[in-house]
């Protein structure tokens, strides 16, 4: 049998290749072993279960649904592809004892995966992962048969979107966002996203053009990951149809990227920092402020002006979520694209994050590019910049002390002041610029980052991280 390893907050494997319906459902019945002795007060032996627009991903949520189904679970299963926010929302609405999505998110197509969602509506934490993963071929499968768990009402075939939409919709100023006649455009990357702001601003003031809405599992031909090199098909429709913003969601809906209105690529960064100064600004919000330490000093210097408290985690959206579950957190964010909200389940929200733009938008009344020069106006440039490059796992122990004990004391003339180590390696300069190297938790995978005043200066950095690389392998 296939060795099965979790990562984040689940497992993902290759199609037919190990990512099986037998492996799936082995997946599943170690779950079910583990939510069968898992001690949570105020929950109920219930599981809500969803999926995205993979190959046959609706055909590994029906198994993954028999198998809790025939471990005593009632079942609540989406009909169609549904966004990984809205399974989790359901989650802590249905005080369900948790969730399972099967979806690879931005992975490439030929890959999928079952993601485990907790009881509070979040992703499973590592202790969770790490339990179901010992109980793996602990004891037999057991699985109820589909029609017959269906008509005994054992599992229930609900579409969740409409809650999950309603509840999102009393996060923002949806009044305000109904009268604003924005000009909205989605990229869905051929996601589950597609489709959801055409639902939510039906009968708005606001015209919404979504793109690649179609339902292709091979996405186009790209991995559904909201990155610029993604883009080429809207911004080519942007620049000859302008409108007020564009918002990009990855494969399950949970990550943001976005674009002008003309098609010129925005950063995750930008968008998090207009977020953040929209929070601040406009809501008068209050409480500690939650980044990963690959995401942009930009955040730094605005707690710092606004007296905010910033708490900084390692790389992955489960260290915002332990965060969130304090409470107390104004935004919390990461890198690549999860932002998650308060008075909102403890999860990466991309459609939340649309409709908070539409907001901000509607709120400021100003174009896109004039609120970006204010915050370079108040805060400096910041121009980011990142590369993956292929690195042996083997010698990734090495690399890492390497560059902790023997890293540069300068990067380009600056000085550096701090090298962080709790998560990969990364150096910061006395200009505030930074260059960090760290591993993929799974693969053969080396990320290179790095923040600089120019975008010519943050790619010299990145090529100074490249250079290390080689001393070790």
């Amino acid at each position: 049998m296939a060795e099965i390893k979790f990562g984040t907050d689940g497992w993902r494997a290759v199609i037919a290749e190990d990512f099986t319906f037998d492996n799936v459902a082995r997946v599943a019945q170690a779950t079910a072993d583990y939510w069968k002795t898992a001690n949570i007060p105020g929950v109920e032996k219930k599981v809500v279960i969803g999926y995205d627009r993979r190959f046959h991903s609706d055909a590994f949520a029906k198994r993954t649904a028999e198998v809790m189904a025939g471990n005593g679970f009632k079942v609540i299963l989406t009909p169609s592809p549904t966004p990984t926010p809205a399974v989790s929302y359901t989650v802590k609405a249905e005080n369900a004892i948790g969730g399972v999505m099967i979806t690879a998110s931005h992975n490439p197509p030929i890959f999928n995966g079952f993601k485990l969602k907790a009881h509070y509506g979040g992703s499973a934490d590592p202790s969770i992962c790490q339990a179901v993963e010992g109980l793996l071929d602990k004891s037999p499968v057991k699985a109820a048969k589909y029609s017959e768990a269906v008509s005994s009402g054992k599992i229930a075939v609900r579409d969740i979107r409409a809650d999950y939409y309603t509840a999102i919709k009393k996060l923002v100023d949806f009044p305000l966002i109904s009268r604003s006649n924005a000009r909205f455009a989605h990229e869905a990357l051929f996601g589950v996203g597609a489709g959801a702001f055409d639902d939510l601003l039906a009968g708005t003031t606001c015209k919404v053009t979504t793109l690649n809405a179609q339902h292709d599992p091979w996405f186009g031909g790209i991995n559904p990951e909201p990155i610029a090199k993604n883009y080429t098909f809207s911004q080519a429709y942007l620049s000859k149809n302008p409108h007020d913003i564009c918002l990009v969601t990855d494969g399950d809906a949970d990550r943001v990227g976005g674009m002008d209105g003309n098609g010129n690529a925005l950063s995750t960064h930008q968008i998090i920092c207009l977020l953040l100064r929209h929070y601040i600004v406009n809501r008068k919000g209050k409480g500690r402020v939650v980044k990963a330490l690959t995401t942009t000093s930009m955040v730094d210097k605005m707690c710092k002006a606004h007296g905010l408290e910033l708490v900084e985690t390692g790389v992955g959206f489960k260290y915002i979520c332990s965060e969130m579950i304090k409470g107390g957190v104004l935004l919390g964010f990461e890198e690549s694209g999860g932002i998650g909200y308060p008075g909102h389940v403890p999860e990466r929200d991309g459609i939340l994050s649309g409709l908070m733009l539409l907001e901000l938008l509607a709120t400021e009344r100003k174009p896109l590019d004039e609120l970006l020069a204010q915050l370079t106006k108040d805060f400096g440039p910041h121009h980011y910049a990142r590369i993956d490059t292929h690195f042996p796992l083997a010698k990734r122990a090495d690399l890492m002390a390497f560059c902790k004990n023997s890293g540069p004391r300068e990067l380009l003339g600056q000085k550096v002041v701090e090298v962080k180590s709790y998560d990969g390696v990364k150096y910061i300069t006395d200009a505030g610029a930074w260059l960090m190297l760290r591993g993929s938790g799974t693969e053969p995978i080396l990320r290179i980052y790095a923040e600089a005043q120019s975008l010519e200066q943050a790619e010299q950095f990145l090529q100074i991280g490249v250079g290390l690389t080689k001393k070790v392998a």
